[in-house]
């Protein structure tokens, strides 16, 4: 294991999660490799595998929408090696006027160059995220 090419993994994975935070998707997709896939969960209005940086973006589109831009994410770690990356942390959405907080596990494959992938996100309670988003 390669401590640069893990301590490169996490510090990426962290540019994204910033990125993304403050709404920066030309930042986001640049850390995206062109045939990445990203497995958005099993139900709900985002459920599905987006393959390529066009489906991507149609799904990060979307979930802007359904979540009126409120989307935070407070990552409280991220953890890796040289074929994963791990992060740790709670999101936060406000829709409707209402607030919901998940705590959420992201597994991310690293490209040679550090780029995602592939990229998986675990929520808590996706029944009740599936709900709150409108399902």
């Amino acid at each position: 294991m390669s401590t640069t090419v893990v301590q490169r993994n996490i510090e990426l994975a962290r540019k994204g999660y910033a990125a993304f935070d403050s709404a920066d998707i030309e930042a986001v997709m640049a850390l995206i490799t062109d045939d990445c896939v990203w497995h958005a969960g099993s139900i709900g209005p985002l459920a599905g595998d987006y393959k390529g940086k066009d489906a991507i973006l149609d799904f990060f589109m979307k979930f802007g929408q359904l979540t009126e831009g409120s989307y935070k994410a407070d990552v409280h770690d991220v953890l890796g090696n040289d074929e994963h990356t791990v992060a740790l942390g709670t999101s936060k959405i406000t829709r409707g006027g209402k607030t919901r907080e998940d705590r959420f596990i992201d597994v991310i494959h690293p490209d040679d160059q550090g780029r995602v992938k592939e990229f998986w996100r675990f929520v808590e309670d996706q029944s009740g995220l599936a709900a709150f988003l409108g399902s």
